[in-house]
């Protein structure tokens, strides 16, 4: 049955996780053409995921006056992790772009809302393939299973619609899962999605081989990703009367098999190899990493600065690796992310500001560029990111590379020459529990106050560099090469368990006049060194900030982080400081 929805009514709230991730608007209103309505059409697609058939439920958006004599590009899109393609941001997507003439096709994920099958993690091979179903009801080549047929999309060809995609997190990964194994799709638009889900789920921030992605297995994010399972696992709470094949077995009742024995073996504390080594190869076949090379559409990346869960450099690492590769590629920065970071004037359903806000112009020109196939639309700088010193986004040709050295001295301080190095031996050792704090990941969405960062004496170092005379305005993710000394953990480095290497984690504050410190969007670098006889270098979490003159800079390695699991045991750290052999802090300053 449809139903006539008048354009004035389009509110577009979008959820980058729905039931689990804080409210985050995506696209607002804004001003429309004369044209009053569109109707929505509730569809049901029957596919084949994996070894099971399963329904996906979906909502056609069609906007009034198009028909198979004056088609329309598509729009496809699909939830954040927990939502549905029902919920007040899902619906809104698919709202906002048929209120400016796109047909829309908005669906409920696998394992999720009134679809079936078992949650996949965006599996190209199954959530991606279930995608390219629809695409195939986008080209009227299939029709949905009650017999309705899409034949007012326009084609670039016999089975081919001009479609893009849209969507946040989980319903950002599928575009990008989606067009890896479907070339028919000619945009995408990914927001605030990862790049590795090892790195997102276990970063080590250290021994990077491609992207962000490392052989050491890292440091459990146990609050995120627990937070995450239960919300799966948790269905039947959630979705009365559930589709029965989105039940597995009892052991692992609605994610795919080795999703669960990942999140067994991350929760218990211990990395044998064998079965690291398959986790790792699992989590890397289900995460962009994997598949990028077949991904060829024209995607507009849009990453968000507060996101403790899917971080910048995630963004960056699949930026880089589709240019590299010649498919079109550009990124934005925005402000907000999983952490927050709603800012006035970024783009904001309240303030129905697609058209007046910069990401949202973004996003119009891009689809306008390669589903109206419009040449002459200026798609932007290849790189822009939000500051929150000055008005508007700044723009540059490429991340920024780190161009300013700090060195850390043994007295404690951050100087700007090796020849101020003064020799030094300082010495910090972790505690049972955790003894520093970042941020409790799910805090906001619970009610909770979460604390400010704090980092407990003697269970971490820190080096903090003179008053900045002029300010410095830091875009990228810095880097610390660091050699530590812990012969307790070189005695068990090698145990063939990589849990007994040594875990620590390295983050930067911003230290006022007043002695406050602020650790820019609660962002740490997680790390499990892979030998500690030897240097290593960190690449910090990407950031857009302003340290402002008489501000200091101040770098910390700690000993633990109440969002990560630590050491196993007690492993004191020593840190030595000579003037030509010492740590060192790069910064991609600009300006």
């Amino acid at each position: 049955m449809s139903r006539a929805v008048p354009r004035s009514r389009s509110p577009l709230t979008f959820l980058a996780g729905a039931a689990l991730i804080a409210p985050l608007a995506l696209l607002g209103a804004g001003p429309v053409s004369a044209a009053s309505e569109f109707t929505v059409t509730p569809l049901e697609f029957t596919v084949r995921a994996g070894d099971r058939s399963c329904t996906v439920d979906a909502d056609l958006y069609r906007p009034a006056g198009v028909d198979a004599g004056h088609p329309a590009p598509a729009v496809l899109a699909t939830n954040g992790f927990g939502g549905s393609k029902s919920d007040g941001s899902t619906d809104a997507i698919g709202r906002a772009f048929a209120a400016r003439g796109y047909v829309g096709l908005v669906y409920s994920g696998l394992g999720f809302g009134k679809s079936g099958c078992l949650i996949t993690l965006d599996d190209p091979a199954i959530d991606g393939r279930a995608a390219s179903g629809l695409v195939d009801f986008l080209a009227g080549t299939r029709a949905a299973d009650d017999g309705t047929r899409a034949d007012f999309v326009t084609g670039d060809g016999p089975g081919d619609p001009r479609v893009g995609m849209i969507g946040g997190s989980y319903g950002g990964a599928v575009q990008l899962a989606t067009a890896s194994v479907d070339h028919r799709v000619d945009a995408l638009v990914p927001l605030i999605t990862w790049n590795d889900l090892a790195y997102a789920l276990s970063p080590n921030t250290t021994g990077a081989a491609r992207g962000v992605s490392s052989d050491t297995p890292g440091v459990f994010k146990w609050q995120w990703t627990n937070g995450f399972y239960l919300l799966g696992e948790g269905q039947p709470l959630l979705v009365p009367s559930i589709d029965p094949s989105r039940f597995g077995s009892p052991a692992c009742l609605h994610f795919a098999p080795r999703a669960c024995d990942t999140i067994r073996l991350l929760n218990s504390g211990r990395y044998p190899a064998d079965r690291t080594d398959a986790m790792l190869a699992y989590a890397r076949s289900v995460s962009p990493a994997s598949y990028l090379p077949g991904v060829t559409a024209p995607t507009l990346l849009v990453q968000g600065q507060a996101d403790s869960l899917f971080n910048l450099n995630e963004a960056t690492a699949t930026y880089r690796t589709l240019r590299a590769q010649g498919t079109t590629t550009k990124m934005i920065w925005q402000a907000w992310g999983h952490s927050g970071g709603q800012v006035p004037g970024e783009l904001d359903l309240a303030t129905g500001n697609l058209e007046t806000s910069y990401v949202g112009q973004r996003i119009l020109a891009w689809f306008d560029r390669y589903l109206h196939q419009r040449q002459d639309t200026d798609t932007g700088p290849a790189f822009a990111y939000y500051r929150d010193w000055t008005s508007g986004y700044g723009t540059a040709p490429a991340v920024p590379a780190p161009s300013r050295t700090l060195y850390l001295s043994g007295d404690g301080t951050l100087v700007d020459s090796r020849s101020k190095v003064t020799r030094g031996s300082r010495q910090y050792t972790n505690a049972l529990l955790p003894t520093s704090h970042s941020e409790s990941s799910l805090a906001g969405l619970i009610g909770l106050k979460d604390p400010a960062p704090y980092d407990t004496r003697g269970t971490h170092l820190g080096w903090t560099s003179a008053s900045l005379t002029a300010p410095v305005d830091v875009v990228g993710a810095p880097k610390a090469t660091l050699e530590v000394k812990s012969p307790t953990a070189e005695r068990v480095q090698n145990s063939g368990d990589a849990s007994d290497r040594l875990v620590l984690f390295a983050k930067v504050y911003d230290v006022a006049p007043d002695g406050t410190q602020h650790l820019v969007n609660r962002l740490v670098a997680p790390v499990r060194v892979p030998d500690v006889t030897r240097p290593f270098t960190v690449e910090l979490p990407g950031i857009v900030h302003r340290y402002e003159a008489g501000h200091r800079l101040r770098f910390v390695i700690a000993a633990s982080d109440t969002a990560y699991f630590g050491n196993r045991g007690i492993k004191p750290v020593t840190v030595v400081s000579a003037p030509q052999d010492t740590g060192v802090l790069e910064l991609p300053a600009v300006g």
